[in-house]
């Protein structure tokens, strides 16, 4: 990876020298969010973003566009020209889409610009939820089926995905799903009591943590989280987790297949260099983020990777509408 990203600005600034990227960018660039103001990925892309266009020369407009589970705003990029004058700023959905039945198209179909960071998952509740923790929360579900109020965002969304392994883990789940356009909006609603519990990742909630405007039921990761260091891992009490963790969701930058590649270099470089600005490692780290900054052959192989491990566990679940085996996605391990 540290190869390949000191070879992308490296051809960036040898390019540039040459004149080679004198058109580029000639105009706006649009920005399209997957999902609504607030969430986890519109934080990132907002964040970043700004510095990422001090070293483009350029200007980034950014968009939300919300709906089918980020497929909306997938479809209207890849049914645009490959130019690089229009950027998808996603998260990890895409590439769920194939096995959930939302979509024929994945990240597959698109050139990593810069997967950004990594979030973790953690489980949080309204403050007066009728429970305190994990193990509360679940003898609650036991004793009162149907009847706890989940966050969700859709098929494929980290809700989904959390929500499916800890049925997974603990022989089965019953709780009422509503569904919302982004953990922002969803986590709005807990606050509200709108909801009871939501799936979400550290990022978006740890400041209503902090505020106490909701409570931390479990952190789903394998280690202490030194953000929330009183919070516990749901490895310590359920060693049936540490066959899926860690697992986190993803933030990323993608443009269409077939950009130019003296024009994805340019980007490549550019949100390289945004993603060193201190602002925005401060703010990442403040919220939990882990940064990657993944491109090229290791961005596929992340893609890869992640994409096996959760449709497979989705599949187990019962929740998938295809097999990932129908897609030539192989189960971890085989």
């Amino acid at each position: 990876m540290k190869r390949f990203a000191l070879g992308a600005v490296a051809a960036a600034i040898a390019l540039s020298a040459t004149g080679a990227f004198a058109e580029y960018p000639e105009k706006e660039i649009q920005g399209i969010i997957q999902w609504g103001a607030g969430g986890s990925t519109d934080t990132v892309m907002r964040s970043v973003t700004p510095h990422a266009e001090e070293a483009l020369g350029g200007t980034v407009v950014m968009q939300n566009m919300t709906g089918g589970v980020g497929a909306i705003a997938l479809n209207s990029v890849a049914d645009g020209e490959a130019d690089g004058y229009t950027l998808l700023m996603g998260a990890e959905n895409p590439l769920l889409y194939k096995v959930m039945g939302l979509g024929d198209k994945d990240y597959s179909d698109f050139t990593a610009i810069s997967i950004l960071a990594r979030g973790t998952p953690v489980l949080v509740a309204r403050p007066d939820a009728p429970f305190d923790d994990y193990a509360g929360m679940m003898d609650y579900i036991r004793a009162n089926p149907g009847e706890v109020r989940f966050g969700a965002t859709g098929p494929g969304g980290l809700p989904s995905v959390i929500t499916a392994m800890i049925s997974t883990v603990e022989g089965g789940l019953d709780v009422i799903a509503v569904p919302y356009d982004g953990d922002g909006p969803a986590l709005t609603a807990l606050q509200g009591g709108a909801i009871d519990v939501m799936p979400a990742v550290l990022g978006a909630s740890i400041e209503g943590i902090r505020a106490g405007n909701m409570k931390p039921l479990a952190i789903f990761d394998v280690e202490k989280n030194a953000k929330l260091p009183d919070a516990p891992i749901v490895t310590e009490f359920n060693e049936a987790y540490d066959t899926y963790l860690p697992w986190g969701p993803f933030f990323g930058v993608f443009v269409k297949n077939g950009t130019p590649e003296d024009v994805v270099a340019k980007l490549q470089a550019a949100y390289a260099e945004g993603a060193k600005n201190p602002d925005f490692v401060q703010l990442m780290d403040d919220r939990g983020f882990t940064m990657l900054g993944l491109t090229g052959a290791e961005a596929e192989e992340f893609l890869s990777t992640w994409q096996q491990g959760t449709t497979w566990l989705l599949q187990d679940a019962g929740l998938t509408q295809t097999s990932p085996e129908e897609f030539g996605i192989a189960r971890p391990g085989e």
